[in-house]
């Protein structure tokens, strides 16, 4: 097939994967509503951004401090699809980035991880994302995704650090420091994370 015929094949592909998306994210949706999680807050409310992390709103609204790392997840699949699936078209890789962020949505909302995190982290009083919350994440992600398939690696790789630190510094929490407390919990770094430094 030349070029131009392939190239004409790119907007298709591109809303395939995102009606393979949008089936994926409706699964999600269900699985949190099967696990239990609640549609928005308990509270009532939907706000858009929830600032303070130890909140009952935190996790619970459309964006919050962890928004970051969802994005940040984003630019990884991206990256990560491109090297081990280079032929695949974008918007195929873009649907299996979804399934990815919520086979993990569904994991990390499951007693098994909420237990883990309020175990080994600073988040005692963690019950888990609504379903409001868990979808906006996977939206985040999806951005990440579309912002790393037009931006120059370069600028890619300075947005996730300057997330990464941003985040470590405001809210002494971060995808990576979240990943290392999820995997082994280091007193240290939980003391720290406290304010108990």
């Amino acid at each position: 097939m030349s070029a131009p015929a392939l190239a004409a094949l790119k907007p298709r592909y591109w809303r395939q994967g995102l009606l393979i998306a949008g089936g994926l994210i409706l699964i999600q949706i269900i699985a949190l509503h099967i696990e239990g999680h609640h549609a928005i807050c308990t509270c009532g409310r939907i706000r858009l951004w929830e600032g303070v992390v130890q909140s009952s709103e935190n996790s619970q609204q459309i964006a919050d401090w962890y928004s970051f790392s969802h994005v940040i997840h984003g630019f990884l699949f991206y990256g990560l699809l491109w090297l081990i699936a280079p032929k695949m078209p974008v918007g195929m890789r873009l649907a299996l980035a979804v399934g990815i962020e919520g086979l993990w949505e569904i994991l990390e909302n499951s007693p098994i991880i909420i237990d883990r995190y309020r175990a080994g982290t600073i988040s005692l009083h963690y019950y888990g994302d609504s379903i409001l919350n868990s979808v906006c994440d996977t939206l985040f992600m999806m951005l990440g995704f579309a912002m790393a398939s037009r931006l120059p690696i370069w600028s890619v790789v300075m947005l996730a650090l300057l997330f990464e630190i941003g985040t470590g510094l405001v809210i002494r929490d971060n995808l990576t420091l979240n990943i290392i407390m999820l995997l082994h919990p280091f007193q240290s770094i939980k003391q720290w994370q406290a304010g108990m430094n």
